[in-house]
């Protein structure tokens, strides 16, 4: 359907009311331009609502946007006639001295998205009317009144030319001006001049530009097209990309439309109409955001994906929602324009060489080809730096060929020729049963995946070309893979292959000061090949509706021996995938000062080795989740736990009491006071129970110590001390305050207040009724001075909650205001409550759907239950908090009653639902009131 009879409006009937209105208004300006405005307004919204049917009825993005130029143009047309003819009577002007009108930018493309600014060119004669500016004014008023945003120039013909010789940004607009009205021949000569003045023989120049321009965009986007929030416009293989690839095929071959590549041998007619289709899909999906945000909104974010899902008609299949289908569709269509960048660059390079190696190098003029051969092989040569292929028949002849391509790029150091990469695209039929089954095929892939190189480079360019997920079909089922949640920033694919490239960096010693333990034990680890498989292939059965560590071993035991494992290596990479989250969830979820805690976790592990490979594996799995998700208090804690599962295994668990320990390090404490007087240093240790004896550091006792001296020598009824650890990323607030049922709330509601993160705390209770707990947030500033500043307002933040200076629920209010970022997720609430996890502590764990506060609310349920919190460890993924909490009564014994335990369920899963709680109002102003340290007591002398 035409844009012309879509219904979107009735041009005649336009200009015949617009006619009205003049002649109704001729001595009336005022009201002339006004009830213009109205009929503009009127026929732009109703057009545009029309679209909006259209879109929801045909699907098609390209569709929607060439109807909303079509409507963009008949409105600047007829506002040009009603400006000529009947507010400036030059409307029988000479033709020498009217102006016209063109669209660039994507409006010159002849397709405008409905928030998309309108880019004009007002072209003006060598001697222009007195009347021509104010018109262009009259009407740009107009325009800006009806709420477009308008860009706009008004230039002459040799302004035009003369500004695009030396502004790029200028000329591609000029390359794109599209006439809309006003002087046909003045537009006819602008574009005869700038195709003999500036295009000619200025092809290279264009095209370096034009790569350079877009690997800048793609930098600071991020240099992926797997963001799970992606910019649908600028982002690597989005809509930018393709109008590059546009800009360039009318710029060197002089095309008009891209159809006229395939004429040309550039495209084939399949790739031409893979290139249709992602545009048309990038289009509709770019007009449903703007019809669905009232506004040019180019990312698409986790607020939107939902509703744009259903716009475009996805559903849910086992194991992926409707909207991870609807973003994994988006990200091969980004993957097939990066597949038609390739061939596009590969036959631009028959005529243009570059002078440095790399797809996004810069074209050079014209130079002849210099092949050389590459030893060892007959098949493959290099050019320039880059490998390609010898002749047409390399992979055909050969399909082992497609795998031993990167190998040898890999060994001889070499870049990927654009037109071997457009051969492999094209050849990737002859990747079957019989490739996938090849020893020698499985031997040089896992020769790349071990590779002492860059394995991420060239797993990154097998799966771009589309080999990977041929060559193993299970990683063809995640290839484009989004998982709808704020945790993990790439597609599965992509997190995959970041996973190997933290672990090819570990393996290179790079990562000495990130990791220094992984740094320290990858040496002595002895498969370093099951290690890279295992690391490949740990997420490898995501979106299925069986666990996918349960599902990823069964892939795992399938492949392995395929690609030339051992049995024993097999059973090894098994155990890692199905194990692979166990060491980051017991290390972040429970209590590592617990006995239990390690010796469960150390009869899972069972053996040093893969004591040391779930570790890194562990590590490489986290730092590629995304930026900012590793941090060095989550390497302190895996550090922990490494340690004291060593300890089991080796044997070297320590055998001496309880009792015996406690006393050794009351000693020791004594012995670190050396400079106290004898009276304060026999006091200062009797203050603390065995717990905190046995758990807290005597580095971290001393200092406690001296802490609570200065505090009780100033008569303080409470104080906060910080302390920031840049290595663990965290910062520590020790709080010392008479000691109260409700404490952890406080301090909880305080932090959230303060926009702090709590990742953990250690509560403890002094023999004279105080409690003295530590509090660990995320660190927030690179700098120390920076950080000391923030966690002092924390600080001052928890001791004014706690004198009753501020209320706690008015503080969480005033921070939770600025975040309701994920109401785009759900989180179904869940409560598991154990007493198998710990010998001493009953251990109630909570998932949920983060939001600012909401630790203080549980904290003050279980308070109000009458529990007792020993320790509490906070875990957040994204959108999802997992908070454990280690808990006893109030006489210290664990929960064990069944209809206590289901009440307990039933309140935590109430205030996770955020559901009212009479508990919440009944918070009490301030807790400085007189201390109810009893029911801690009771489990201080545990």
């Amino acid at each position: 359907m035409a844009p012309a009879e879509s219904g979107l409006l009735d041009v005649a009937a336009l200009r015949a009311k617009c006619e009205f209105i003049a002649s109704t208004n001729a001595d009336y300006r005022d009201r002339m331009r006004s009830e213009l405005l109205a009929a503009l307004k009127a026929v732009n919204t109703a057009g545009r609502a029309r679209a909006q049917e259209l879109l929801s009825e045909d699907g098609s993005g390209l569709r929607c946007a060439a109807r909303i130029s079509w409507l963009q143009d008949q409105i600047i047309s007829v506002l040009h006639d009603f400006t000529l003819n009947h507010v400036f009577s030059a409307g029988r002007a000479p033709e020498s001295t009217r102006l016209a009108v063109a669209a660039v930018g994507g409006y010159g493309r002849g397709t405008l998205a409905p928030g998309s600014d309108i880019d004009l060119l007002f072209l003006l004669p060598a001697r222009p009317a007195a009347w021509s500016e104010p018109a262009i004014e009259f009407m740009l008023y107009i325009l800006w009144d009806l709420g477009f945003k308008v860009g706009h120039a008004t230039r002459s013909i040799e302004e035009c030319i003369s500004l695009s010789r030396s502004d790029m940004t200028i000329r591609t607009a000029t390359l794109e001006a599209r006439y809309i009205c006003g002087a046909a021949s003045l537009f006819e000569e602008l574009t005869l001049r700038f195709d003999r003045e500036i295009v000619r023989n200025t092809g290279p120049e264009f095209i370096a530009a034009k790569l350079a321009e877009r690997d800048e965009r793609h930098r600071k986007a991020g240099d992926t097209r797997y963001l799970v929030e992606p910019n649908i416009k600028e982002g690597k293989g989005g809509l930018r990309d393709l109008h590059t690839l546009f800009w360039i095929a009318k710029y060197f071959y002089h095309v008009r439309d891209p159809a006229e590549l395939v004429k040309l041998g550039v495209l084939s007619r399949k790739e031409y109409e893979l290139f249709r289709k992602a545009e048309d899909f990038l289009w509709a999906v770019r007009c449903h955001m703007h019809f669905l945000t009232g506004k040019a909104e180019e990312r698409l974010s986790f607020d939107i994906q939902r509703e744009i899902a259903a716009c475009l008609g996805y559903q849910p299949h086992p194991g992926l929602s409707s909207v991870e289908r609807f973003m994994k569709h988006y990200f091969l269509v980004a993957k097939d324009v990066g597949d038609l960048t390739r061939i596009f660059c590969a036959t631009l390079e028959d005529q243009q060489a570059k002078d440095a190696p790399g797809l996004t190098g810069v074209i050079s003029r014209f130079t002849r080809r210099r092949r050389r051969k590459i030893a060892g092989t007959l098949d493959f040569v290099e050019d320039h730096g880059r490998i390609t292929i010898a002749n047409a028949d390399v992979f055909r002849n050969d399909p082992v060929n497609l795998i031993r391509l990167f190998h040898i790029a890999d060994i001889n150091g070499l870049e990927f020729h654009p037109d071997a990469l457009k051969q492999v695209t094209r050849s990737l039929r002859l990747i079957n049963n019989a490739l996938r089954e090849n020893e020698e095929a499985n031997r040089l892939f896992l020769s790349i995946l071990t590779s002492p190189r860059d394995p991420t480079f060239l797993l990154r360019r097998m799966n771009e070309a589309g080999v990977l997920g041929r060559f193993i079909p299970d990683f063809g089922k995640i290839v484009a893979m989004m998982q709808f949640n704020m945790y993990h920033h790439y597609t599965v694919d992509e997190h995959l292959i970041r996973s190997v490239g933290v672990l090819a960096g570990i393996d290179r010693g790079r990562e000495k000061d990130a990791h220094p333990l992984t740094y320290q034990i990858m040496p002595s680890i002895e498969d370093r090949v099951a290690l890279y498989v295992a690391v490949l292939l740990h997420d490898i059965a995501k979106g299925r509706p069986e666990d996918h560590s349960v599902a990823g071993a069964k892939v795992a035991r399938k492949l392995c021996p395929r690609f030339g494992l051992t049995p024993k290596q097999t059973e090894l990479v098994v155990w890692l995938i199905e194990e692979h989250l166990t060491m980051s969830m017991v290390a972040q979820t429970r209590d590592l000062n617990d006995r239990k805690t390690i010796l469960d976790f150390a009869e899972k592990v069972q053996s040093m080795e893969r004591l040391k490979m779930l570790l890194v594996l562990t590590v490489c799995d986290i730092r590629a989740v995304g930026p900012g998700v590793w941090n060095g208090w989550k390497g302190q804690l895996l550090r922990t736990l490494y340690y004291e599962t060593e300890l089991v295994i080796s044997g070297g668990f320590s055998e001496l009491s309880r009792g015996e320990r406690a006393k050794f390090a009351r000693e020791t404490l004594r012995e670190a006071l050396a400079d106290w007087s004898v009276k304060e240093r026999t006091a200062y240790a009797r203050l603390h129970y065995d717990p905190y004896l046995l758990t807290v550091p005597l580095e971290d006792q001393v200092r406690h110590a001296r802490f609570i001296r200065e505090v009780d020598r100033a008569k303080q009824p409470l104080a906060t001390m910080v302390q920031t650890h840049s290595f663990h990323a965290i910062t520590e607030i020790t709080v010392l305050s008479p000691d109260h049922p409700r404490l952890l709330t406080v301090i909880a509601g305080a932090c959230a207040a303060a926009g702090a993160n709590i990742v953990d705390a250690q509560i403890f209770t002094t023999s004279d009724g105080r409690a003295l707990d530590t509090i660990l947030v995320n660190r927030a500033f690179a700098d120390d001075a920076d950080e000391m500043r923030r966690a002092a307002t924390i600080g001052r933040m928890i001791e004014d909650v706690l004198s009753g200076r501020k209320r706690l629920p008015e503080v969480i209010a005033t921070r939770a205001r600025g975040r309701r970022r994920s109401r785009a997720f759900t989180v179904q609430p869940a409560v598991t409550i154990s007493n198998t996890l710990s010998n001493k502590f009953t251990v109630i764990e909570i998932e949920c759907l983060d939001r600012p506060g909401l630790l203080s609310e549980v904290t003050a349920v279980l308070s109000d239950l009458s529990l007792d919190i020993a320790s509490a460890h906070i875990t957040t993924f994204g959108e999802k908090v997992i908070d454990t909490f280690y808990v006893t009564d109030l006489v210290g014994q664990k929960v064990t009653n069944e209809s206590r335990q289901a009440n307990i369920t039933a309140r935590l899963k109430a205030v996770m639902a955020d559901e009212p709680d009479e508990l919440r109002d009944r918070m009490p102003p301030g807790m400085i009131a007189p201390a109810a340290a009893a029911q801690r007591k009771a489990k201080a002398q545990q």
